[in-house]
């Protein structure tokens, strides 16, 4: 949620910010409740201030035997206008808190000005896409022809875009994720989390899913809880509500979970294979820093989801999104995409992003300095990695002429073989 005082003070530049990723963006509106909420304030306190004043009154009168009624009368008045006063204070308050909650995070400066994802801009490659002597098969085929996952009955079971893992294929699921959470611990320096996988309402706003993207959440019935489109929702909420101590950040804090996306939006889009599916494998990578050390903390996040493709062998390119492209919370973003053979093109594997304190305004996230002044903590986030698309990423990149597909030798210690 963007800063109030920020906005009072520098509203041209936040309207300029905001225009930057969609031109029709502005907080003309929140403006304009805040200031009437201010004049009413102002009244309000004057309101209090003569009320307090004229109580002290009575008292002096009793004292001295005089008649109060007339100005206990006037006392009452002056409550019943301040209790007015008051309540449409209150409703101003949440009308401009739920415009707040659905205004995007402006972009931080150095995010690449654009219009759409046609101008993202490629920032580095890693390794040359996958050459083959043969014509190379889509995973979701091998898959079907291996056995290994289990589209059609992934179906029948739940509905479309469920898949459903077996033999071989459950294993190097598992591994996957085996790895990516024994590299952030024992190397990156994270602790582990296993947090709920389900998160009520306000967890869900605090990371900025509600109210925006209810649309594409899982709701359950009748209760306050959605099943989690990622770990970040979670893991990011932990310290909601609380004050941490500047000796506490960084904190490094990565999970694995399974994540769930309705997709409301992607009809059509990716429609076969592990791409684009509403339940999926990731691990993710959470900090929470203090403003100075944000940017640094955002690039070694990303360097830490690096490290995992180049583990894996897997040719991948990082890209810098622009201010039409980054995501409703974020101010900036580096995607991490992975060469896949089947589109003959990139996908994205790893979305790494800076939220500056706009996560940590809504859930309240703060710390306190070492010179005992309270400050927003600051909240990175970054998939390390998505275990589907990583899945898919092997089978294509390091399949076989004869059909065989060979597993990174990384991976082999948790799968206990070597090809499939």
């Amino acid at each position: 949620m963007l800063d109030i005082r920020l906005i009072r003070e520098n509203p041209e530049k936040i309207n300029e910010l905001l225009k930057r990723r969609n031109p029709e963006l502005s907080i003309d509106e929140v403006i304009e409740i805040d200031a009437e909420r201010r004049k009413i304030q102002t009244k309000a306190d004057e309101l209090r201030a003569k009320r307090k004043s004229e109580s002290q009154k009575i008292g002096m009168m009793k004292k001295n035997g005089e008649n109060t009624d007339s100005i206990q009368e006037e006392v009452r008045f002056l409550g019943e206008e301040i209790k007015v006063l008051e309540d449409k204070q209150a409703e101003l308050d949440t009308k401009q808190r739920d415009i707040l909650l659905r205004i995007p995070n402006i972009p931080d400066e150095t995010t690449p000005v654009g219009t759409s994802e046609d101008d993202n801009q490629v920032v580095s490659t890693w390794g040359k896409p996958t050459e083959f002597s043969f014509t190379p098969k889509a995973h979701w085929d091998i898959c079907e022809e291996k056995g290994i996952v289990d589209f059609e009955r992934g179906v029948k079971l739940s509905q479309s875009r469920f898949t459903l893992y077996r033999g071989k294929g459950a294993k190097l699921e598992r591994a996957i994720i085996q790895f990516f959470l024994d590299l952030h611990t024992e190397e990156h320096g994270y602790e582990e989390i296993l947090p709920p996988f389900m998160a009520n309402a306000a967890t869900m706003t605090g990371t900025g899913q509600l109210p925006k993207f209810a649309e594409d959440m899982y709701k359950c019935v009748d209760e306050d809880l959605y099943l989690i489109p990622t770990a970040e929702v979670p893991v990011t909420n932990i310290y909601a509500g609380e004050i941490l101590s500047e000796e506490d950040l960084p904190k490094y804090m990565t999970a694995y979970t399974p994540c769930f996306r309705r997709e409301a939006g992607s009809a059509g889009k990716d429609t076969r294979g592990l791409i684009r599916v509403h339940q999926f494998n990731k691990v993710e990578m959470v900090k929470l820093t203090t403003p100075e050390s944000s940017p640094e903390e955002h690039a070694k996040l990303t360097r830490d989801a690096e490290v995992c493709l180049e583990r894996l062998g897997l040719p991948y390119r990082r890209v810098a999104l622009c201010t039409a492209d980054i995501g409703f919370s974020a101010n900036k973003c580096w995607d991490l995409e992975v060469w896949m053979p089947s589109y003959n093109n990139y996908k994205e594997i790893s979305s790494c992003s800076n939220y500056g304190d706009y996560q940590a305004r809504r859930a309240n996230m703060r710390y306190r300095t070492k010179d005992g002044q309270v400050r927003f903590v600051h909240t990175i986030n970054g998939s390390g990695l998505a275990v589907g698309r990583t899945f898919a990423a092997i089978i294509e990149n390091f399949q076989q002429e004869d059909g065989t597909i060979i597993i990174p030798e990384v991976l082999r210690k948790y799968t206990g073989f070597d090809r499939i």
